[in-house]
């Protein structure tokens, strides 16, 4: 009897330590080893946010990702990139002052992968569309809601890039 049980637990042991060979690791292009990420352009007349959303996807690829960033000569792949329009409207007012509660941006680009290698486009999203909100009567800023727009479509990219190309 003992001999049974051990026998069952060995079995469900390696059972649960088999797994179902799923795999952690993200599903990122081998073939594409170093990237270079062009300074985004923008049509919005808000100065500054193509420096902070291309920051943000360097910093995202370089902590996610197995690729390098490297200079353009030097690069397998291009990522590039505009801000279309950043839009703003308003959730619900205060009735004491009028102002808004919350006010969401809807931040739109467009993106392209390009293999340096072949000229082949890798990805191309004519129109990538984040939204971000922020909430002033607590502090919040135009800002603080363009850095966490920035950060989630930097995010939403990489993500973008997870393919088999």
């Amino acid at each position: 009897m003992r001999r049974q049980l051990n026998l069952i637990a060995a079995v469900i042991v390696i059972f649960l330590f088999s797994g179902c060979s799923y795999s952690t690791t993200r599903p990122f292009s081998a073939d594409i080893q170093t990237i270079h990420v062009e300074m985004f352009h923008s049509k919005e007349f808000r100065r500054g946010l193509e420096f902070r959303l291309t920051e943000a996807v360097t910093k995202r690829i370089e902590t996610d990702t197995p690729h390098r960033i490297v200079p353009r000569e030097k690069a397998d792949a291009v990522l590039s990139g505009e801000i279309l329009s950043v839009k703003n409207r308003t959730f619900g007012a205060d009735l004491a002052n009028d102002l808004p509660r919350e006010i969401g941006s809807t931040i739109e680009i467009r993106l392209r992968l390009k293999d340096m290698r072949t000229g082949d486009i890798l990805l191309e999203r004519p129109r990538f569309v984040y939204q971000a909100a922020y909430i002033p009567p607590v502090g919040d800023t135009f800002s603080d809601g363009m850095t966490r727009g920035m950060d989630g479509l930097a995010r939403q990219i990489v993500e973008a890039m997870e393919t088999d190309w």
